[in-house]
């Protein structure tokens, strides 16, 4: 029986691998993130850690598990930019993720963000609570159409992939960017060149070195007056304060965000504008997904600790693996 320490409360039956393999569940059972000094903690004493992307699993937590006994850290995401894999794969401790099981409903969420933020939803919906709507009118809350407009992928993953499925239905033009040519329709080579074109800017990127501020104040003022960005890949891909600059400026028309730069803080100048449609990092955030997030991140953490290596495990973490160039 091992110890695995869970550093929040998951969904209803996210731990039932774990409990299923007979190991010890320890941990909060509460929403609260654990200070680093509880992360240090437990890794002293743990087997395996399941944590979420807000736990920040940094070399000095990875460095007090290895002179433990801790061998896996499945990460309730896909992204796990909140792990330090170098650190993982030098103290020889697998990182495992969560690919596959949510691409669907977060590209449901994505398109939600595109209709909010291109019709002007939130801008209408909030004057109506407030009693400031006083009937129809031919000019009121003007938007810009998604059926037939051009929309462009930056990243083109799962996520991406299943975002084009969508727009698809709405007879939009598709054009992707990354950073591989994928030798399919649509591809656009340089970043530029895209921005230019569409009429939406969807971001599906994972936030590496390379892609922090990708969209700064210089990309925006490459895109199209009247072009909508759309954000639910990671919030410092995006410069936050040169966006609010250029939607306050009216340099694009509108925005959709479900993740930002300094989680739970949102930029004071995004929070002014009606123009942004601002959601609380809820892209995965169904009942289903959530839940099985949890179980294929627990049963990644059950697989390392029988001393298999599971599919959903970061590659360069994978003992005798390497490192990615």
């Amino acid at each position: 029986m091992a110890r695995v320490f869970v550093t929040r409360r998951l969904p209803e039956g996210g731990t039932d691998p774990l409990l299923a393999a007979g190991h010890q569940v320890l941990g909060r059972d509460d929403d609260r993130a654990p200070s680093a000094d509880e992360l240090v903690a437990a890794a002293r004493t743990a087997d395996a850690i399941v944590c979420l992307l807000g736990d920040r699993i940094d070399g000095t937590v990875l460095r007090a598990g290895a002179s433990g006994t801790l061998r896996v850290v499945a990460n309730v995401a896909v992204g796990f930019d909140n792990v330090d894999i170098a650190a993982a794969a030098d103290h020889g401790i697998v990182v495992c993720n969560t690919p596959g099981v949510l691409e669907d409903t977060t590209a449901d969420l994505t398109f939600l963000l595109i209709l909010a933020a291109a019709r002007r939803a939130h801008e209408a919906a909030s004057d109506l609570r407030a009693g400031l709507w006083d009937g129809w009118g031919i000019n009121q809350y003007l938007g810009t159409d998604v059926f037939g407009a051009t929309l462009g992928l930056v990243g083109y993953g799962r996520i991406g992939r299943a975002v084009a499925r969508r727009a698809h239905g709405f007879a939009m033009s598709v054009l992707h960017h990354c950073r591989r040519a994928t030798g399919e329709a649509g591809y656009v080579a340089d970043l530029e060149t895209l921005l230019r074109q569409s009429d939406i800017v969807s971001l599906h990127v994972p936030l590496t070195p390379e892609t922090h501020h990708l969209i700064d104040a210089g990309a925006l003022a490459l895109m199209k007056r009247t072009a909508v960005l759309v954000n639910t890949a990671r919030g410092p891909v995006v410069d936050e304060a040169a966006l609010a600059g250029a939607l306050h400026a009216g340099r694009i028309f509108a925005a959709g965000l479900d993740v930002f730069e300094h989680e739970p803080a949102v930029d004071a100048g995004l929070l002014s504008t009606p123009r942004a449609v601002l959601l609380p990092h809820i892209a995965s955030a169904s009942q289903a997904t959530r839940t099985k997030m949890a179980r294929l991140a627990c049963a990644g953490a059950v697989a390392v600790l029988a001393g298999t290596i599971p599919p959903n495990a970061i590659e360069t973490t994978v003992p005798g693996a390497g490192r990615a160039p």
